[in-house]
């Protein structure tokens, strides 16, 4: 399994696109708005996409959702639990003060829960969920890598003053759903907040306060 880490946006995002070195096949998570230079990447490298998944439905993640999925033929999956956030009016007010088109976000093509999978080529990613900055929150799970979105950053989590989050959510799914897995697992965060670009679950326990970690 191939890893790119790519910044996108004014909110530095991290887009990833993972792809099987064996077939080709990968999927795109988190466009982040910046599709030419996804595109190069994907044109580059000869990948077909077959899934855009959505860590969470907020538009610095979502943007370019529509253009990926018109470019490559890849369908857009997100965690059914995020669809009510499409119609609230109060997210589309904040994110639009913030320039994102909000009206780029098509609709899913697939819907996924908690412990399904998502195949591409001879690679697959486990769908954990965990809902507190948005109620359809997931992390993705493969071979000692976890893609954890907005749940969990470098030394930090996802604020929980936008609609549909819950502090105390979040803090019972990191602590059920990410806090068991293998210290040495790789943590790759959806922005470039931290003293780093990764980390590790066994770091986190010890320095993230939202881990277990002191504050």
């Amino acid at each position: 399994m191939k890893i790119r880490q790519i910044v996108v946006g004014h909110m530095k995002v991290f887009c990833y696109i993972v792809s099987c070195e064996r077939t080709g096949e990968a999927i795109v998570i988190d466009p982040g708005g910046e599709v030419d230079k996804l595109l190069r990447v994907i044109q580059d490298e000869k990948l077909k996409i077959r899934f855009i998944v959505n860590s969470h439905n907020h538009p610095d993640h979502t943007w370019g959702n529509g253009a990926i999925k018109k470019a490559t033929g890849g369908l857009i999956i997100m965690h059914r639990a995020d669809q009510s956030l499409l119609s609230d009016n109060e997210r589309v007010r904040y994110f639009e003060r913030l320039n994102f088109p909000v009206s780029d976000t098509p609709l899913p093509d697939k819907y996924v829960e908690d412990g399904d999978k998502i195949d591409f080529g001879q690679c697959s990613l486990m769908v954990i969920h965990t809902p507190g900055h948005s109620p359809g929150g997931i992390c993705l799970l493969g071979k000692g890598n976890l893609f954890t979105g907005d749940s969990l950053f470098v030394g930090a989590a996802g604020r929980v003053d936008l609609p549909g989050a819950d502090f105390n959510t979040l803090i019972t799914s990191l602590e059920k759903s990410i806090a068991p897995l293998p210290d040495d697992t790789i943590v790759w965060p959806g922005h470039d907040y931290g003293d780093t670009t990764t980390s590790t679950i066994g770091r986190e326990k010890k320095e993230n306060p939202y881990l277990g970690g002191e504050w």
